[in-house]
């Protein structure tokens, strides 16, 4: 299996620093080969051995670049390119690079270990970038919501890819590894590519088909554009997902009927106040933006006449008045919130703060709500980090509501949402074979590239040779044209092979007959040179340090 193509940059630099970790950038182009040269021997085997200061012997796996503090090796009988492909890169030849996920969602994880691992939308390039830092992370996405945290990579290898980002995370968030490991989910290649496909659809959220997560979605690849890491793979991951999300809303009834976080969110209030109080009970909602706004959408559609909002700025609660009829919208700025609920019943939050706006200091000091509304004073938050402090249901007269109960909310209809589900399920089962075979058929693209150049070197050699017979005084008319027969000759000869190495579904030629004439090509052309790549990438990554 050839070398993934995008093996570069920080793997390389990573490697050649343990090489020689006392060079600098502008000496490493001297200090490369001697240092090479003097790192030891390589097995083939899987283990060497290290010989420390003290004398002892330990075992060091491949990876590692072996140095003897006693002996030293003439620069010139080994090269650097000879040593690298002995060691580290060897296995990385051989292996197709994994699509993986790691992730902690609603289903197992609680809000509190989530709230720790929200990474904020502005950060999710820095993300991006740290992830591809790590040494066997290629390409790398962030899906950060109220409801999920995962991270999707491409990795050379799966378990220290996995191994990496856990700690990564760890190391984020503040939480043992140990802990996360508990909370969890682990799934590679196909299965991840489902696990996206399903996230999209709607079919993993709290709320069967709610449309926010595919919105979401979309801001992945939005966000991902340009930046360094969201590479080929994964972005064409979440591309694909965006469209599977899309054909299932369109092709089956799963959003009919279903509603979003904020919807639950208003119907868990709902629930747990009298009837008879629904169009007088007091509400306020906390933050404008897109989840506090379908609040206020849902609380008009349920009957709610009035509502107070706070958030810091007028601009977007203006937006929402002139957008909503019916019901009566009045801003308040932030300064005024703990006014603004002394004099609400429900409260709901939806803010991007990443402290508590709420803790048990403040509220216990509010006055108590009246009988009608069940004596009870409503927060339901539906913020991740959360807006209001567990601590708040210790208060005499108030409850708490996060994200993670709103599954009361949902339990209805359980047989209806399966059934849709199924429907669903069908169609995420046709579009992963298709992301797949996509996938798949990238393997030809080195064989292309290669057969192009091997091609071209052979043109170019014979040209010449063409052109010393004809001599110098040829005119330039006739050495084009010359030049052009030469190319004409070898685009009709590549023709047919470049055609049976591309997999587009437009004559019929399956991905197992694409592979079997990529193989074979290079057979025929001996283009089995996956270390050839990886020379090149040594290279360049030696030239770019040099300059």
């Amino acid at each position: 299996m050839a070398v993934s193509s995008s093996f570069t940059g920080a793997k390389m630099e990573n490697l050649l620093l343990r090489i020689a970790p006392s060079s600098s950038p502008s000496s490493m182009s001297k200090a490369v080969p001697m240092q090479l040269s003097q790192a030891g021997f390589f097995k083939r085997s899987g283990l060497a051995q290290r010989v420390g200061t003290t004398g002892a012997v330990r075992p060091v796996v491949r990876c590692d670049l072996a140095a003897s503090d006693t002996q030293r090796i003439n620069t010139s009988s080994i090269s650097a390119l000879e040593q690298l492909k002995a060691s580290a890169a060897d296995r990385y030849t051989k292996e197709k690079s994994s699509i993986v996920v790691i992730g902690l969602s609603i289903h197992s994880t609680p809000v509190e270990m989530r709230e720790k691992l929200a990474i904020p939308e502005a950060d999710w390039p820095r993300a991006i970038a740290e992830l591809c830092g790590l040494n066997h992370i290629e390409e790398a996405a962030v899906l950060s919501t109220c409801n999920r945290m995962e991270i999707y990579v491409v990795a050379l290898s799966q378990h220290r890819g996995v191994k990496e980002v856990t700690e990564w995370m760890s190391k984020k968030s503040g939480i043992p590894v140990s802990d996360l490991c508990q909370h969890r989910f682990l799934l590679y290649n196909k299965d991840a590519t489902q696990h996206l496909f399903e996230v999209s659809a709607g079919l993993d959220s709290l709320v069967l088909g709610e449309g926010q997560i595919l919105a979401q979605v979309k801001q992945v690849v939005k966000v991902g554009q340009g930046v360094v890491g969201f590479g080929r793979n994964i972005s064409g991951l979440f591309k694909h997902a965006i469209t599977v999300g899309k054909r299932v809303r369109t092709e089956t009834n799963i959003a009919s009927g279903a509603v979003s976080v904020s919807s639950a969110a208003v119907e868990l209030a709902l629930m747990k106040i009298p009837e008879s109080s629904h169009s007088k009970a007091r509400m306020l909602v906390i933050g404008a933006g897109k989840m506090g706004k379908l609040v206020i959408k849902h609380l008009a559609a349920k009957g709610c006449t009035r509502v107070v909002v706070v958030n810091r700025s007028e601009g977007r609660v203006a937006a929402i008045q002139e957008e909503l009829e019916g019901i009566e919208i009045i801003y308040k700025p932030l300064l005024e919130m703990m006014a603004c609920a002394a004099e609400a019943d429900v409260i709901f939050t939806s803010t991007a703060s990443e402290t508590p706006l709420f803790i048990k200091e403040n509220v216990k000091d509010l006055p108590s709500v009246g009988p009608d509304v069940g004596e009870l004073r409503l927060f339901v938050d539906i913020s991740v980090p959360r807006n209001v402090g567990s601590c708040v249901s210790e208060v005499t007269g108030a409850r708490v509501y996060n994200v993670d109960d709103l599954k009361e909310v949902v339990a209805a209809n359980k047989e209806d949402r399966l059934r849709k589900a199924m429907e669903a399920q069908a169609i995420i089962s046709e579009e992963s074979k298709q992301f797949e075979a996509w996938r798949d058929s990238l393997e030809t693209v080195p064989t292309i590239k290669k057969l192009r150049a091997y091609a071209e070197r052979i043109r170019v050699a014979e040209l010449e040779k063409c052109l010393s017979k004809l001599g110098e005084d040829l005119p330039k008319k006739s050495r084009r044209a010359v030049d052009d027969l030469s190319r004409g000759i070898v685009n009709k000869l590549l023709h047919g092979p470049m055609q049976h190495l591309r997999c587009d579904d437009d004559d019929g030629r399956s991905l197992r007959e694409t592979l079997d004439n990529m193989h074979a090509l290079n057979r025929m052309f001996s283009l089995e040179t996956d270390l050839s790549l990886l020379e090149t990438k040594i290279r360049a990554k030696i030239e770019q340090i040099q300059n």
